[in-house]
């Protein structure tokens, strides 16, 4: 299987030879893309320098995760490759990992997408979104079955066949930062697709050092509605009711508990939410049709 590893960089530069040399030492061949969102510290120069089989895409500005990611997707169908794999920067593989996802990507063609099982950066036990997400406490608790469906895992580690991009699309660009794989999930649960990792396989994604801030809390709260609102899966009232009216619910529940700032903020969430509500409806209706969408706008 040809595939083509994708990488956003934005001061890519503290992980570099943890991200890129995991691939070198790969077991698996793949061309590797960076999309560098306009990176402030050394990253163009020391890929150029250190990686010149790494590819380099420049795009002037910080496009945001999913439209740079959108840009591999286009040159991964124009260009032949069979299956891309979304790696984060801050992310590192095993040599056996991409090889293990290729076998399931040929063997299970009801999945559109497929995830190694996420490590902490220090490799030590799961990833706590990982953990969450797929219901297992402990490494040593893994099954033993190839691949395991899950309802979500974010994409610091995605393996998704061309053939699905070409159904699905590339990442909506309702989401810019944060918010995008939990979209991208629904379409894929909406043109019956399931998700699923490899308990053989395994990533480590070093984000242990990131606080939880409130300006994070809030950020958030609001793709997480703003998902919701988008959701395919859902009717266009159910999705107001989970999308605007959830958070005017929030709001009331701040206010009543004294939380006038938390309630002040819930609701200019509402109205920001609102004021997109027509980029929503036109994004969901285009998302029930099976097309490379976001890609082929490129």
């Amino acid at each position: 299987m040809k595939v083509l590893i994708i990488i956003v960089s934005y001061n890519f530069e503290r992980w570099i030879d943890r991200c890129l040399g995991s691939l070198r030492k790969s077991e698996t061949h793949a061309d590797v893309v960076v999309i560098d969102n306009a990176s402030q510290d050394q990253t163009v120069q020391r890929i150029r320098q250190d990686y010149p089989e790494v590819r380099l895409v420049e795009t002037g500005a910080n496009l945001g995760f999913g439209r740079a990611n959108n840009i591999g997707m286009q040159m991964a169908i124009q260009e032949g490759y069979e299956a891309v794999f979304l790696l984060n920067q801050d992310a590192w593989i095993e040599p056996d990992t991409l090889d293990k996802l290729v076998v399931l990507a040929q063997k299970h063609p009801e999945f559109g997408l497929f995830s190694p099982v996420h490590l902490t950066g220090k490799g030590d036990k799961l990833d706590p979104g990982f953990s969450h997400y797929s219901q297992v406490k402990e490494k040593k608790q893994l099954p033993s079955n190839d691949i395991v469906s899950v309802p979500f895992v974010n994409a610091a580690f995605w393996m998704i066949p061309v053939s699905v991009l070409k159904v699905i699309g590339g990442f909506c660009p309702l989401f810019y930062h944060y918010g995008e794989d939990k979209d991208y999930v629904n379409r894929l649960e909406y043109h019956h697709y399931q998700v699923g990792y490899a308990p053989a396989a395994f990533g480590y994604h070093d984000r242990e050092y990131r606080p939880i801030t409130h300006e994070g809390f809030l950020r958030n709260e609001y793709v997480y509605h703003l998902s919701e609102y988008a959701n395919v899966n859902y009717s266009w009232p159910k999705a107001f009711g989970y999308g605007v009216l959830a958070l005017v619910k929030k709001s009331f529940t701040a206010l009543a508990k004294g939380d006038i700032r938390l309630s002040k903020e819930y609701l200019r969430m509402t109205f920001r939410l609102l004021s997109q509500s027509c980029a929503i409806h036109s994004c969901r209706k285009r998302n029930r049709l099976s097309n490379p969408h976001y890609i082929q706008d490129l």
